[in-house]
């Protein structure tokens, strides 16, 4: 092999493990503590019954594509305070009293990926899923634990 091209076979092999390292290092979004208490207790096991009346639960619904490229974490505020990071399939339980929200979500892919939201919070509120879409994010009131609920973990960061 010849010096010019064992040159160009390091310089591609230089340009492919820059590209990986940028690649995995973009999609790693910090997490942010959060200025919420979380409500834990009497919540084992979580119930439509136990939520509302102020409890909301909050999920990261992200799907399949977002988990397996790592840009399903969420960093979320609640009227400009820091509610904290929801990684894929975690959920935090707080109090919100009756009112008008304005939610940020943030999430990384390649660039940072922002989103404001407007959530009126009634005693009926319960569960609100947001997730990270390929040009925003997603926030939704549902009402309804997500069919594969026993798969979702208490965040312990919130």
């Amino acid at each position: 092999m010849s010096i010019t091209m064992r040159t160009h076979t390091t310089t591609i092999k230089l340009i492919i493990f820059s590209f990986a390292i940028l690649l995995l290092s973009s999609c790693a979004l910090k997490a942010i503590p959060s200025e919420y208490t979380s409500v834990k207790d009497g919540f084992e096991n979580v119930g439509l019954d136990k939520l509302g009346n102020g409890k909301v639960l909050i999920y990261n619904g992200a799907d399949i594509l977002h988990k397996m490229d790592n840009t399903a974490r969420l960093n979320i505020w609640i009227n400009n305070n820091s509610f904290g990071q929801l990684k894929a399939n975690e959920y935090a339980i707080i109090d919100l009293r009756e009112g008008h929200y304005n939610f940020k979500v943030q999430h990384l892919d390649m660039v940072n990926i922002r989103s404001d939201h407007k959530v009126e919070i009634d005693s009926k509120t319960k569960v609100i899923k947001i997730k990270p879409t390929i040009t925003s994010n997603k926030l939704e009131i549902l009402n309804e634990l997500p069919q594969n609920f026993n798969n979702f973990s208490y965040s312990k960061k919130i």
